[in-house]
């Protein structure tokens, strides 16, 4: 090992069980909540699993692997690693922290405000027998266009300004006193509620309709291209894989490490989740069904349009305790929630320290007052149709591009081979040349197929039945900006060579 001061000085963490519980509430975000079950629901229920679990196996743990082992040979955050393998490449590691710090948390944690806003609404049911009004008239106000910014919704900047200061406290702490002992609550706690809510769904008339809705096996449906696309979409996405933040959490793994076996643990346990929560969504879908005398595809709904107008609907017709069900569904949305946001913010902070050598303390708190200031554009009347653009070009492009790059880089480049030596002979599980051919061939195949895909898709209709000109100057410009500064930042010398603190 080249300098082992350097390599001995950098955070690690105090536990094994805390470096998993991180890494895997970093996976575990909103979307496993909301998006896996309708996805499994759209696309052949059970038999959607049989694309999903063969993209887990050929896409999402390999590249987990990948970015693990990367980190932990590196000992470094994602620009770090990626300067070490070429300075040339340093750009790619600083885009990937960029657009996710500046860009997908931004809007992130204006989502986690709305989820707390809701939590609070729970104790009163605020939201009525209308929750679709209540939440785009009412609560968001939503105006007419992305170019009609109206105000700033007062109510939903408390909010905002609270997840802020929870994202600021977590970081600012450190590795061991903040990242960890942070998540060694959210994730047991968020763990416990999700198991109150599904069994509690169980127990609803109309719930084994809902769950045999949700996992009744359509196997014509593998026959869709597009089943396939979204399984391997999901994948990649529910795995946080592209954000830099498995980089930067491996880099402050100890040299003796089960890269391997806790790849296939955090893939797994993110999977599992997604699967066992869909169970309770549906159970809920079932007995808001069953109550109100309605085919079940009539009480579906996806994302933001499942958690705030569903389920809220679900809750109030509830026979009893639907107060408390409410508080522990979106209290789950927000330690999900943060528990992601925060990965993000240390993935980027990560980077700033290695490179410029800041006071960690320093460089979290300016990050959070930039990101909350960043998030105003969200909370305003046309903040819906911003956060929905800019999601789609960040995580439809940004992140895909981001991953192809990634996967030739360290697969053809680098060569995958000298990173699976350096993983084997830290690790007791080995790896064998079917990983270097999912890394070289199988994963940038798949993510080049999903980006065609979209942009054939772009062209051929404008995405939301958006105008061109909004997609342009908000989606494509945005992720414009966050490479121009990507290069711009990678231009700077570094105070101390990255390469120091590699492993040999």
């Amino acid at each position: 090992m080249k300098n082992s001061a350097l390599a001995h000085h950098r955070p690690q963490w105090k536990t094994h069980i805390g470096f998993l519980l991180a890494a895997v509430g970093s996976a575990i975000g909103l979307g496993n909540i909301w998006r896996f079950s309708y996805l499994c629901y759209k696309n052949g229920g059970g038999a959607f699993l049989v694309p999903y679990i063969t993209a887990l196996f050929i896409v999402g743990i390999p590249l987990m692997i990948l970015e693990i082992g990367l980190g932990h040979k590196m000992r470094g955050s994602a620009p770090a690693s990626f300067a070490s393998v070429s300075r040339k490449w340093e750009w790619l590691g600083w885009w990937q922290v960029i657009f996710v710090m500046f860009g997908i948390v931004l809007y992130y944690s204006v989502v986690i405000s709305w989820c707390l806003s809701f939590l609070f609404f729970s104790f009163n049911l605020s939201w009525g027998q209308d929750p679709n009004a209540f939440f785009f008239k009412k609560f968001l106000m939503v105006s007419k266009g992305p170019f009609n910014i109206g105000d700033v919704r007062t109510g939903i900047i408390f909010s905002l300004l609270l997840v802020w200061f929870l994202n600021w406290l977590i970081v600012f702490k450190g590795v061991q006193k903040g990242l960890e002992r942070a998540n060694k609550i959210f994730m047991p706690l968020l763990f416990i509620l999700i198991a109150i809510i599904v069994f509690w769904g169980f127990k609803l008339p109309g719930a084994r309709e809902g769950i045999l809705v949700y996992l009744r096996p359509d196997f014509t449906r593998l026959m869709d291209v597009r089943v396939w696309m979204d399984a391997f979409s999901q994948i990649f996405f529910t795995l946080s894989l592209g954000f830099g933040i498995m980089i930067a959490y491996a880099s402050y793994l100890p040299v003796k490490s089960e890269i391997v076996r806790d790849s296939l643990i955090i893939s797994g346990v993110n999977c599992l989740f997604s699967l066992f929560v869909g169970l309770g969504v549906f159970a809920v879908l079932g007995y808001m069904a069953h109550t109100t005398s309605v085919p079940i595809s009539s009480v579906v709904s996806e994302s933001i349009g499942l958690a705030f107008i569903a389920f809220p609907k679900a809750i109030s017709l509830l026979p009893a305790f639907s107060r408390i069900f409410g508080v522990l569904f979106f209290g789950s949305l927000v330690i999900a929630g943060l528990s992601s946001s925060v990965s993000i913010i240390e993935a980027f902070t990560s980077g700033i320290v290695d490179k410029f050598h800041y006071s960690r303390k320093a460089v979290v708190s300016s990050l959070v007052v930039c990101g909350f200031l960043g998030s105003v554009i969200f909370v305003t009347q046309a903040g819906l149709y911003w956060l929905d653009i800019v999601d789609h070009f960040l995580t439809q492009y940004g992140l895909v591009i981001a991953a192809i790059f990634e996967s030739i880089i360290l697969g053809w480049i680098y060569k995958s081979n000298r990173l699976r030596q350096h993983i084997n002979h830290y690790s007791s599980w080995r790896l064998r040349g079917w990983w270097d051919i999912c890394i070289k061939v199988a994963a940038p195949l798949a993510l080049t197929v999903i980006l065609v895909s979209s942009l054939v898709e772009e062209l051929s209709c404008a995405y939301g039945g958006y105008s061109r000109l909004a997609l342009v100057l908000i989606g494509r410009d945005w992720l414009i900006y966050t490479l121009f500064f990507a290069i711009l930042v990678a231009s700077h010398h570094w105070k101390i060579d990255p390469r120091e603190r590699m492993l040999s």
